[in-house]
């Protein structure tokens, strides 16, 4: 049967920082998912400079990172982040959604290798690339 993300996300699967930081769905692929930071006042780092932190864009990026590897695997396995590169090139542009991609690029028996971008309507102009790797927790574990 596979993942299905939509069914996830729509039962709160983003779990208490994602839901709380405003995080939504918005499409996918067979290794790939692309979720939502709608701009909001309690996501600003700087009050004078009415910009998004960079923490609310990293978190969704992990999050959008994970789906993609429970996308590729075709089920949802407890895994955790074992390092997850952030290059923050410049401030989202207050008062604009933030679009993170993640994209699930190879997996091995225990470790999936991911990548993606988090933009503010641009792909062309990202906020951040993320490169970064998962391990499953049962990697090696028999059924």
């Amino acid at each position: 049967m596979g993942f299905d993300i939509e069914r996830f996300t729509a039962m709160g699967g983003f779990g208490g920082h994602g839901r709380h930081l405003g995080m939504q769905y918005r499409t996918h692929g067979d290794d790939w998912a692309e979720l939502a930071l709608p701009y909001g006042a309690r996501l600003i780092g700087d009050p004078a400079s009415g910009v998004i932190a960079s923490g609310p864009i990293v978190a969704m990026m992990d999050m959008a990172t994970s789906l993609s590897v429970w996308l590729k695997r075709g089920a949802f396995e407890a895994h955790v982040t074992v390092d997850l590169r952030v290059d923050y090139l410049r401030p989202a542009v207050p008062e604009r959604t933030v679009i993170g991609r993640g994209e699930c690029y190879r997996i091995t028996h225990s470790i999936a290798f991911v990548r993606g971008i988090a933009h503010d309507g641009d792909p062309e102009d990202p906020v951040a690339h993320v490169a970064g790797t998962f391990m499953r927790l049962n990697a090696g574990v028999e059924a």
